[in-house]
């Protein structure tokens, strides 16, 4: 029997035979609601404990339940955009795309997250659930800096701690929904109640859909764009609540379906800008225009399910295990990039002829179609950038078939399990320890293919004589072990002083191995995969381990003031890109146009080691209250995506930056003058340098890529009784986010493919005039007001929104392909502007 199905079938009579009755009542770990506090406190599970916020010796933000309710808050990217120092990029690709930044530390795109999302007390294990609603939210905690010690993998930037309704005493429900532009729905309801005096369960759904901001001009203006519709259904049961043995079962299922890669194309090449300002553009100001032929479309199905078990022990000793499976599979079609260098106008196999034929019919169909300059849409297509008076341009995601199509697939389940004991008997010191493993399967690929006009056919490998015939596939298998043992202790001998240590050594397991077939591009007559022209693609084994401790003190000179301090270490495990990825890039760029880019098929380890240091509190009998804190992280190895388009086609790869230093400074501070009104703000400024980077040395110096300069969060809420039963509130927010660069080359010149074409080219040009230089691809600054206001009762409630009330138009990301010449872009969501009903009972 397989090691992971022995520990599912080991950990599953754990929990049942953990379950056997015991005498004590006990409270659930990590429930707020568990733990006695004063009125008005703020209890959270920081620290795997309950205590109040004002106690914790590290950055939290906090929105409880009345605060999810007054902002609409039901996402991490609603989190993120109410929280200082922390950004996100979410959907700009797909739906399981999501890239949180805390601090200066990213997750980048295709490896690990650095962000844990850890809902009632159990770690989820893949990042495509990381921006989904995760049931009725009762609240929400997100934690800065390293958390592995005491939250487990995928935390060295930080957690996001999220408690979801439990059962209630007696049958009770909600339901809320809401209608706004772009035909956007939105709607949530649940039920909750007890099945027996000791058990409960908890119903729960979830609804959205949007035609979204944009159109597809070339489909009749068709709502294509950024379209999308997501629901979910979130079942819980908890039995033994309330007493000595307590087992919580919970079931996800979910399915999104949308649109897909809502990018325009920016070029950055400064001496071709002389002859058209278009090639040589500020991303700040491209106007977004969408054409493509291709339908783009991205589904995804999720199905989770989990055991947790707390079990009093003994007096002052409990155990808690959990036990989760998870399944998300998930597809994204779209129009391709490769039509200037033109793997679609010519075929070495007789076979993708119809492609051919297709391309020069859809091109001579459309000429004369409006597309953003430098393109244009001749009588011919050309195969160089450069085109004759009846010639063409072409971008990527063309309104003709000569572009291709792609096609790409992650699939990933999990299996994974923890078993913590605690030791707490009310004295000075109390414990931890524990022990963690998660096996993961996962497949990805990409594949390219030519459009014959007949649409996508949705497998990796088609034939050259298909409908959709695959001229470059990279498609690989993943399995991962992962193996953990961690614990902690915290001495706490009187009010004043508070001491913690935690530590946690982590062992992940990682193989690969190619899916590619033996075949050839019928394009170019080259492998099909270009790294199989290096040699042949063989399995990959690899081991990545790191000792994570982390240290926490905290005095309180006066009940009313904490200082604190924090040291840890963070850590992501390493991984493979698709084999052959170095042989290539030497090929195509290192030897062609002297490229200084450097690229290995296994990328390193992440890890870093955070200070932190700060001040909180609260004065006038709490209606101040403040939180100051500085920090410096060094990051060992940070792992970064890069994009890189070619004749070959695209290819996406995991490079490590050498060293990065962080360092900066937040203050958040909350003002409630009278009861009812709250006024608050927050900043947050970062600092980043490059301080080594051997995959591209001339980068040294620069900022961090993904790191915002700054953010600044103000707002103001008001809540005042109108009547008996009545009540009005209203809630402003404003946020303002610092310039960002999304590349390691920001102000530098470097050789693209035109530096190399140019000179064999018929125009003899010399190669520095087609070098690219993107200093021109930092996003600006940009301030972001919501507003909301309704009335509400003990049972219903109704309000009016605007999201991006002032509809500030922005940059969601900016990829840069650093060796094409240009970066692909993405638009901000517009102002959303609606109505929201809800009532409970």
């Amino acid at each position: 029997m397989r090691v992971s199905h022995w520990l599912l079938t080991a950990s599953v009579a754990g929990l049942a035979l953990a379950a056997l009755p015991a005498q004590a009542q006990v409270a659930p770990a990590g429930d707020p609601a568990a733990a006695p506090a004063e009125e008005g406190a703020i209890i959270v599970t920081a620290r795997r404990q309950n205590e109040r916020l004002q106690d914790v010796p590290a950055s939290v933000s906090v929105l409880t339940a009345q605060a999810l309710a007054n902002t609409g808050a039901t996402k991490a990217a609603d989190f993120v955009g109410l929280t200082p120092g922390v950004t996100i990029v979410t959907g700009t690709a797909e739906a399981g795309d999501t890239q949180i930044n805390i601090r200066g530390i990213n997750g980048a795109r295709d490896a690990e997250s650095s962000v844990a999302l850890v809902v009632d007390g159990i770690l989820k294990t893949n990042t495509a659930q990381l921006n989904q609603p995760q049931g009725t939210l009762q609240q929400v905690e997100m934690l800065k800096g390293p958390q592995g010690a005491l939250y487990g993998r995928n935390a060295a930037a930080g957690a996001i701690v999220l408690q979801t309704l439990k059962p209630t005493d007696t049958l009770t429900g909600a339901v809320k929904a809401s209608y706004g532009m772009y035909n956007t729905i939105e709607g949530t309801a649940h039920v909750a109640g007890p099945l027996s005096p000791n058990a409960g369960f908890v119903l729960a759904g979830y609804y959205y859909k949007t035609d979204g901001f944009y159109h597809n001009t070339f489909t009749g203006n068709s709502k294509t764009v950024d379209d999308k519709e997501n629901w979910a259904l979130d079942g819980r049961v908890v039995v033994g609540k309330g007493t000595a043995t307590q087992l919580d079962l919970k079931a996800r299922y979910s399915e999104f379906h949308g649109a897909s890669l809502p990018f325009n194309a920016a070029f950055a090449l400064p001496n071709f800008g002389a002859v058209n300002p278009a090639f040589y553009e500020d991303v700040n100001k491209h106007p977004f225009n969408f054409y493509s032929n291709i339908r783009p479309t991205n589904d995804q199905t999720s199905f989770d399910a989990s055991l947790k078990l707390d079990q009093d022990v003994a007096d002052g000793l409990k155990l808690v295990g959990w036990v989760l499976y998870s399944n998300v599979n998930q597809d994204l079609v779209a129009d391709g990039t490769s039509a200037d260098f033109a793997r679609f106008i010519s075929a070495a196999n007789p076979a993708a002829s119809k492609a051919v034929s297709s391309c020069f019919a859809s091109t001579a169909a459309n000429t004369g179609f409006a597309v953003n300059p430098p393109g244009a849409i001749g009588a011919i297509p050309v195969p160089f950038i450069f085109a004759p008076a009846t010639g063409s341009t072409f971008g990527p995601y063309s309104p003709t078939t000569c572009d291709g199509t792609q096609y790409q697939v992650r699939k990933q389940q999990d299996f994974s399990t923890e078993w913590r004991l605690i030791g707490d008997n009310g004295g000075a010191l109390n414990w931890q320890v524990g022990a963690y493993y998660l096996h993961i399967k996962r497949t990805v690929g990409v594949s390219l293919g030519a459009d014959t006009g007949q649409g996508v056919i949705k497998q990796l490998y088609n034939a050259p004589d298909s409908a959709n015939p695959t001229s470059l596939l990279l498609a690989d298998k993943f399995k991962t072990n992962v193996y953990a043992a961690f614990g902690s202790v915290e001495y706490k001998p009187n009010d004043k002083f508070d001491a913690g240590l935690a530590l946690r050594y982590d062992i992940e397991d990682r193989k690969s191995s190619t899916l590619v077939p033996t075949a050839l591009d019928p394009f170019t007559g080259g492998p099909i995969n270009p790294g199989q022209a290096f040699g042949t693609l063989s399995p990959q084994h690899a081991r990545f381990e790191q000792f994570e401790p982390k240290v926490t003190l905290s005095y309180k000179p006066t009940p009313g003031i904490n200082l604190y301090g924090n040291w840890g270490i963070g850590f992501k495990s390493g991984g493979f890109n698709n084999q052959g990825s170095a042989a290539l890039i030497k090929s195509a760029f290192v030897d062609f146009i002297k490229a200084d880019v450097h690229i290995n098929d296994q990328y390193k380890k992440e890890w870093s080691s955070a200070f932190e240091a700060g001040i909180k509190g609260s004065l006038l009998d709490d209606k101040l209250t403040f939180d100051l804190a500085g920090y410096y992280t060094q990051v060992h190895d940070m792992q970064f995506f890069e994009f890189f388009v070619g004749s070959f086609g695209l290819l996406r790869v995991v490079s490590n930056i050498d060293k990065v230093d962080l360092k900066g400074a937040e203050l958040s501070v909350t003002a409630k003058p009278v009861r009812g009104l709250k006024f608050f703000g927050s900043f947050n400024y970062t600092d980043s340098k490059i301080k080594q980077n051997s995959s591209r040395p001339a980068t040294v110096g620069n900022k961090s890529p993904y790191t915002a300069d700054y953010t600044l969060n103000l707002g103001a809420e008001v809540e005042q009784p109108v009547s008996d039963g009545i009540k009005v509130f209203a809630r402003a927010d404003y946020r303002l986010t610092g310039p960002t660069w999304f590349s390691t080359v920001q102000n530098q010149s470097t050789p693209t493919l035109f530096s190399g074409l140019l000179p064999i080219s018929a125009l003899g040009l010399p190669a520095f005039v087609g070098d690219g230089k993107y200093d021109r691809t930092r996003r600006n600054a940009f301030g972001i007001v919501n507003l909301r206001a309704g009335l509400q009762t003990d049972r219903y409630s109704i309000a009016v929104f605007a999201n991006n009330a002032l509809d500030k138009k922005y940059l969601s990301e900016v990829i840069p392909a650093i060796e094409f010449g240009g970066s692909f872009i993405s638009p901000g969501t517009r102002r959303l502007v609606g109505v929201e009903i809800g009532a409970k009972f």
